[in-house]
């Protein structure tokens, strides 16, 4: 009998950090796609690979970076690679996604995903108006979306999920919703909705300090994000993390397995990993990872060690984040720690300004809370 994959397992996190183009507003660890470069990325990346610890995973997850930037074969001998040093628990089907970019797939991409194991395949699209994609850098068009959509259908991957993003500059409360209505109808069983982030150093960091009204306001920002609840909620979506919507069935294993304080391996240049207690941070620098990879040496990185109340702090902004929000039982079982009573303080003030809820045996940021996710939740961490 086959067992369903609920949180906390060990997930497994591949960073491919190539792009065809870097648009305007990313800070992800990126570099613009080169054969050479890319090649002995994948000679290191198998390096590291090999020499990590084998142990059981419940999912693969390959981020970027734009991961088809690989060809599709690149990516199934990968994923064969991955399954032999991360093997499923026994009768337990891993979920294994791909981010993709949908003008670079190709005829017969998604039945090589398949034939690997791919389950699960998340499209960038960000929009679907021609104005917002050229403004965020994008180059696909609206009908490469839904051809890929209907391949991916086709070649019987188990969840496609649709990313979105709002407060694009220029964007109106109109076009918000025509994407996420163009999305819902495509038949999608995921979408990712995530607010714009100017990050410095980005283009987008100078086109602020340049024009700064061309940016929406935090209260223009807030109704977008509530035309995705709405909309997306309406149309039989879950509204299951702060950024994430579901079809019954379809949320993300992996992410669920962050939000639950789980264990993770993060391998590739910048690949963060939480394993035992130890949170660690691969190094941003492409070079000096690829020759400590390629030496057999270990990766330079940043190592913190969370115990505690750090460690059940930083559980509970996570699991705050998430339609179940904190079990109070479970929380006290795994930390050691009574939320209601450790945590009074941030309770009796969150509850005050109508952001958490508690009932039964679970703490949930209410609808208002979603809105105020960052500061309810980062209270947590904070606290001592």
């Amino acid at each position: 009998m086959t067992q369903v994959l609920r949180p906390p397992f060990l997930g497994v996190y591949v960073h491919l950090p190539f792009c065809p183009y870097i648009c305007p507003y990313c800070d992800f660890a990126k570099w613009p796609h080169r054969r050479s470069a890319a090649d002995r990325y994948l000679r290191a990346l198998e390096a590291e690979i090999d020499a990590t610890a084998p142990r059981e995973a419940g999912t693969i997850f390959f981020g970027g970076g734009t991961p088809n930037a690989y060809d599709a074969k690149t990516l199934a001998n990968i994923t064969q690679r991955l399954r032999g040093r991360f093997p499923a628990p026994r009768d337990l089907v891993p979920e294994i996604s791909v981010e993709v970019n949908p003008e670079l797939v190709e005829n017969g991409d998604f039945q090589t995903y398949r034939s690997a194991g791919v389950t699960r395949v998340s499209i960038g699209v960000q929009s679907f108006d021609p104005v917002e994609i050229a403004t965020l850098g994008r180059r696909h068009s609206v009908d490469q979306v839904a051809a890929v959509v209907a391949s991916a259908r086709a070649a019987g991957i188990g969840s496609i999920s649709i990313d979105l993003m709002f407060a694009v500059p220029g964007q109106s409360p109109g076009s918000w919703r025509r994407s996420l209505e163009r999305a819902i109808a495509l038949g999608v069983d995921h979408v990712s909705t995530y607010g714009l982030t100017v990050e410095e150093g980005t283009p987008y960091a100078g086109w602020r300090l340049r024009e700064p009204g061309a940016f929406l306001d935090a209260d223009r920002e807030a109704d977008l994000y509530d035309i995705a609840i709405a909309t997306l909620e309406s149309a039989g979506f879950e509204h299951y993390e702060i950024s994430n919507f579901a079809r019954p069935g379809h949320a993300c294993a992996h992410n669920a397995n962050y939000w639950a304080n789980g264990q993770y391996v993060g391998l590739g240049v910048g690949a963060a990993s939480f394993l035992d207690g130890v949170r660690r941070v691969n190094t941003r620098d492409l070079e000096g990872y690829l020759e400590a990879a390629m030496s057999g040496a270990p990766i330079p990185g940043e190592a913190e060690r969370l115990l505690g109340t750090k460690r059940a702090g930083e559980a509970a902004m996570l699991a705050l984040r998430t339609a179940q929000g904190v079990c109070l039982q479970a929380f006290k079982e795994r930390y050691g720690i009574d939320f209601m009573t450790y945590y009074a303080p941030i309770l009796a003030n969150l509850t005050a300004d109508g952001l958490l809820e508690i009932d039964d045996d679970r703490a949930r940021l209410t609808r208002r809370g979603r809105f105020l996710a960052n500061d309810a939740c980062g209270a947590f961490v904070t606290f001592e």
